[in-house]
């Protein structure tokens, strides 16, 4: 029962650890419930904002938001760009990935930010659109 359990978890580390994102290249994109455009469409998300793939088809991506919402967007409105969007009210950026470092910036919640790495301990490397950088903890985001 313990190889089992210990065997899923392996098994959910190394999917988490493989996942794909896109992110929104144009100023918005409709999600839709099926690969249609004749489909129902549901969301409306706006430039830079990430997206977890699920299925990726010729013309059309299965993907994942930040609430867990599963839906479709045409794969020409998508790019291999690297972004993340703050989950938490409001994330302090530190000029260095350590919590008593100064700050670099603070984003609010829902704000699209650049990834521009992984740092060890739990940190991301972002940028803002205004172009200051800076490190955030990887709790307050979501899509890394």
């Amino acid at each position: 029962m313990r190889r089992a359990a210990a065997a899923l978890v392996l098994a959910a580390a190394a999917t988490a650890a493989q996942a794909q994102f896109l992110s929104v290249g144009e100023n918005a994109t409709v999600l839709y419930d099926a690969p249609s455009r004749n489909a129902k469409p549901l969301y409306v998300v706006s430039r830079h904002y990430p997206l977890e793939v699920i299925v990726n088809l010729e013309a059309w991506v299965k993907v994942r938001d930040h609430t867990g919402a599963l839906t479709w967007a045409e794969r020409k409105t998508l790019v291999d760009r690297r972004m993340v969007v703050v989950t938490a009210p409001s994330a302090e950026a530190r000029v260095r990935p350590e919590d008593g470092a100064p700050a670099a910036f603070v984003a609010a919640q829902n704000v699209a930010l650049e990834l521009l790495g992984m740092v060890p301990g739990g940190w991301l490397r972002v940028r803002h659109a205004d172009g200051a950088d800076g490190y955030l903890r990887t709790s307050l985001v979501w899509g890394a």
